[in-house]
């Protein structure tokens, strides 16, 4: 079994975070935000031509004829949808973002505010840090029992291989599982150095283990 594992193409809130999606007050209820993230948040013209680099590359290193997966959020649908063309992606809410709740598109000046229980934990242990509100899930859980449910899930998998199109903190969720590393390690990494947009990180499963083979990141 081959996995290829990607990072989202650069969507308009990568591009415009500290101008566009947070300001404060927040000018939006928590379920607003979280629909906006979901549903209506797409790809910049970078995200579009990060998608073709995927397009050629891809055929090289995930294989022949693998099972496509995406998040049900817009930014993941379009990027496989450009990336793979012509093959139907299966929707999976295992691959969703981490779901913020009552914290999405807060700034930090709001939320510590707002909840100042939550200050620490984020600031310091944002593996464990739970967001406030409905829906609300902490990497170390939530993110991770999904990305568990997900991979094994792939044992049933009738394909050669798969590409799963997620999230950073999703991707945290899974690196940890699959390069058996603490995400707490993973965490300091993406402090120092995010995955950039459209990344890609493949790996293959012998007997039960899954390891890395190959990596690549966009060249535009």
């Amino acid at each position: 079994m081959r996995l290829t594992v990607i990072r989202h193409a650069q969507s308009t809130e990568n591009a415009t975070k500290d101008s566009g999606f947070y300001q404060n007050p927040r000018p939006w209820t928590d379920a607003a935000a979280h629909a906006l993230s979901r549903d209506l948040v797409g790809l910049t013209p970078l995200g579009f031509r990060q998608c073709q680099w995927l397009r050629r590359v891809l055929p090289d290193v995930a294989g022949h004829d693998p099972h496509l997966f995406s998040s049900e959020y817009r930014r993941a649908l379009d990027t496989a949808d450009l990336a793979m063309p012509g093959t139907p992606a299966e929707v999976t809410a295992l691959l969703n973002e981490q779901h913020y709740g009552a914290a999405t598109y807060m700034t930090f000046e709001e939320l510590f505010a707002t909840y100042p229980d939550t200050q620490h934990d984020r600031q310091h242990n944002k593996h464990v840090w739970t967001p406030p509100g409905d829906g609300g899930e902490s990497l170390a859980v939530g993110v991770m029992n999904r990305a568990g449910a997900f991979l094994a899930g792939l044992d049933a998998l009738r394909a050669p291989g798969a590409v799963a199109v997620t999230h950073h903190t999703t991707l945290l969720a899974l690196r940890s599982l699959l390069e058996r590393r603490p995400v707490t390690d993973l965490v300091q990494e993406s402090r120092e150095r995010k995955l950039p947009n459209g990344a890609v990180l493949v790996y293959e499963r012998r007997g039960t283990v899954y390891h890395q083979v190959d990596f690549a990141e966009p060249d535009c």
